[in-house]
């Protein structure tokens, strides 16, 4: 049993490494882009039925969920496709995740004297290089849109108050400005943690008790991956109502 906790190089194209979580990334892109080109090859209906209705019926679940955080309408349809992009990303990569054949397909290496399997796909989040770069995405974009929203001065206000005039103001905006690098490590640790013990403990329980005692597991980790895309998507949508708030509120 080998428990990796960086992602494995399969190949190189010149220096540049692939890793089994960048080839499962972009399986994951593609898979998403034929669910989308499926779902627009179809000519929608007035009176939706069977497939379209369900997929209307999510989306009108969604907006109201999220139109009970922001409040407005407009707002919600300028967040809900980067919000729902991120909640369709994570969660379809959490759920390929656990097919049969990641990590445990791959190949044969020697490394320090040790022969060790070096699996060809690997679960996404389970990349803290990954979960990284994803919290990295949500935060700028969670700025860049209070900058659009509130003007650059007014936004810039959030963080840099005139320490003589308003003592307290500074000392706000301060921990505000921390709060911003935090999001960047709760973000990514968090994904990561839930995904990469996940595959642990699904790893080390089919090599203790392999076929029927992992099975509870898996449906186990179907519920985390969804609540963990969830929690990712709906904490970004908050901080992004909050980013589109003005200081004084």
């Amino acid at each position: 049993m080998e428990i990796s906790l960086a992602a494995e190089t399969v190949f190189r194209i010149g220096s540049f490494p692939v890793t089994n979580t960048l080839i499962a990334s972009v399986f994951t892109a593609l898979v998403i882009g034929l669910l989308a080109f499926a779902l627009g090859r179809r000519k929608p209906s007035l009176k939706p039925r069977g497939f379209q209705n369900l997929m209307e019926g999510i989306v009108a679940w969604l907006l109201g969920l999220m139109d009970g955080i922001t409040g407005n309408r407009q707002l919600t349809k300028k967040m809900f496709p980067f919000v729902t992009t991120i909640f369709l990303f994570v969660v379809i990569s959490n759920w390929i995740g656990i097919f049969p054949g990641f990590g445990t397909i791959g190949i044969r290496e020697v490394h320090q004297g040790e022969e060790v399997l070096v699996p060809f796909f690997r679960s996404v989040n389970a990349d803290l290089n990954f979960t990284l770069a994803l919290a990295i995405v949500s935060v700028v974009a969670t700025n860049v849109l209070g900058i659009v929203v509130l003007g650059a001065f007014k936004f810039a206000g959030k963080f840099f108050v005139n320490p003589f005039k308003n003592p307290i103001g500074a000392f706000v905006g301060l921990l505000e400005l921390i709060g911003e690098l935090a999001k960047l490590l709760s973000f990514s640790f968090r994904l990561f943690g839930n995904i990469f013990a996940g595959e642990v403990l699904l790893v080390v329980i089919a090599s203790l008790i392999p076929y029927v005692a992992p099975l509870p597991f898996y449906f186990l980790e179907i519920f985390v991956g969804f609540i963990q895309a969830f929690v990712f998507a709906v904490l970004t949508l908050v901080f992004m109502r909050v980013a589109t708030v003005e200081a004084e509120h």
